[in-house]
């Protein structure tokens, strides 16, 4: 299938949203911690004094410019092309955080970057050309038909139990709680910025879809998934390492906005079996570099830190497990008796 003009623009904006997206991570990680360090109240257990640091906001900004690109990028291409290039944020990600924030990357991880960058060739050449929409009641039929209302209504059922149940419990100690919630609601929120994207490129054009409700429904769900996504995913940062947080929470998004995507907009529909096929393999492979590049990580801890758990490993179900959180803070953000004292905290 071609490569067409508008497919072009969307891999454009979504390149340049990677990048910025990227670089957010690490600034707004380096708020946090100036954020914790002058108030003394960290962000993962309910503070809120990054709201006071420039630097925070900095990355704020920066995340915003490269969100600003990604959603215009969904008004010219399909979910399945723009979303898997999220993956190139993670490599931005990698390299910066290997720079400024001594989280070391091995050769290993080097190769991950390259399979990121290989597999996101592989859906660029395969990616379905999107779909002519002339208004936006178009894309209100596509969001109430059945298989997709039970979609939206399994994924608000789920983040209604994770906030409620399991983020007071287990949110600190194992990182899919807050990118389970994040990633569950960026799937929605990608599918209602999707349609404002289309309903604000079609206004331009001159076919005004300001006029309809239903656009402005689309709007008022992309204001409360980005809220939620912006204040667990802060939660998630401060709790864990970047390098714990950002593939994760690449994969799960990646893969639930996928999902969402082809129920809702039939992205697959009209292909042939080789190019969803290769579509797929793309996506795996992606997958695969993301996790070869968490998992090579050179995680530089302290001498005390690595007294204390050297006969850890660091594969990525260790990682995962409780009490994931605590050891991934202390090698960048906390002195011993901190990490003890932060401890404690968690375990009330």
């Amino acid at each position: 299938m071609g490569f067409s003009e508008d497919n072009l623009k969307g891999f454009v904006l979504a390149l340049s949203s990677s990048a910025f997206i990227g670089a957010s991570f690490i600034i707004k990680k380096k708020g946090l911690r100036r954020a914790a360090a002058a108030s003394g109240v960290r962000a993962g257990v309910g503070g809120f004094s990054y709201l006071l640091e420039p630097l925070w906001w900095l990355g704020m900004i920066t995340m915003i410019v490269g969100e600003v690109a990604n959603f215009v990028a969904y008004a010219f291409a399909p979910a399945v092309l723009v979303t898997p290039l999220g993956a190139l944020s993670i490599i931005v990600s990698a390299v910066l955080a290997h720079f400024i924030l001594n989280e070391k990357l091995h050769q290993l991880g080097i190769l991950g970057c390259v399979m990121c960058i290989a597999g996101s060739i592989i859906i660029v050449i395969h990616a379905p050309q999107e779909r002519p929409i002339t208004s936006v009641l178009e894309i209100w039929s596509m969001a109430i038909q059945p298989a997709f209302l039970l979609y939206v209504g399994s994924v608000v059922v789920l983040v209604f139990i994770m906030i409620v149940h399991f983020a007071p419990q287990c949110g600190h100690s194992n990182v899919l709680v807050f990118t389970g919630i994040c990633s569950f609601m960026g799937s929605l929120s990608v599918m209602s910025v999707k349609a404002v994207g289309t309903a604000l490129k079609l206004t331009f054009e001159g076919n005004n879809q300001l006029l309809y409700p239903e656009t402005w429904f689309f709007v008022l769900i992309v204001a409360t998934c980005v809220i939620t996504q912006m204040n667990y995913l802060n939660k998630a940062l401060d709790t864990f390492n970047t390098a714990v947080v950002s593939p994760i929470y690449y994969v799960m998004f990646t893969s639930l906005t996928i999902l969402a995507s082809v129920i809702m907009f039939k992205d697959w529909d009209g292909q042939n079996v080789g190019s969803i096929i290769s579509e797929i393999c793309g996506f795996i492979v992606v997958l695969s570099g993301t996790i070869l590049l968490h998992t090579t990580r050179d995680f530089e801890r302290s001498s005390s830190f690595r007294g204390s758990y050297a006969s850890l490993s660091p594969t990525l179900s260790a990682r995962l497990c409780n009490g994931n959180g605590e050891f991934m803070k202390h090698e960048e953000n906390l002195l011993p008796d901190e990490a003890i004292c932060f401890q404690r905290q968690e375990m009330h």
